[in-house]
């Protein structure tokens, strides 16, 4: 049995234009690309680490898989640069090392520091 949307089209039909619609439009200028939406780059304050560039956090990818609520508030404020995120803390279990552990997501440290920290 195929569900439709009331006016007899098929709901299978309307996914296929969506994603059709989505794949054309990814391409405008115009339209912005759903992987940068709320992407964040971290400003770099760190004294002397210049050359290691800022790390970026993929936002869309981790709404894909988890709610809100898993990180905001308990983990990190929802207000740009009100997170003071340091290295050392990470290390230690706290903001992205909360789950970035080895154990629940990829661990973060020296042999990681690219799929972070990148231009």
């Amino acid at each position: 049995m195929t569900h439709d949307d009331g006016r007899g089209v098929p709901a299978a039909r309307q996914l296929l234009v969506l994603l059709l619609g989505a794949v054309l439009l990814a391409g405008h200028p115009l339209v912005t690309c759903a992987a940068e939406y709320g992407d964040i780059a971290f400003e770099r304050k760190a004294a002397g680490m210049d050359d290691v560039p800022p790390a970026f956090f993929p936002h869309w990818v981790h709404q894909m898989q988890f709610k809100c609520a898993a990180c905001h508030n308990e983990l990190f404020k929802m207000k740009a640069g009100a997170n003071p995120v340091t290295m050392d803390e990470l290390q230690e279990g706290r903001w992205c090392g909360t789950c970035h552990n080895g154990k629940d997501a990829f661990v973060s440290n020296l042999d990681t520091c690219g799929r972070c920290h990148r231009k």
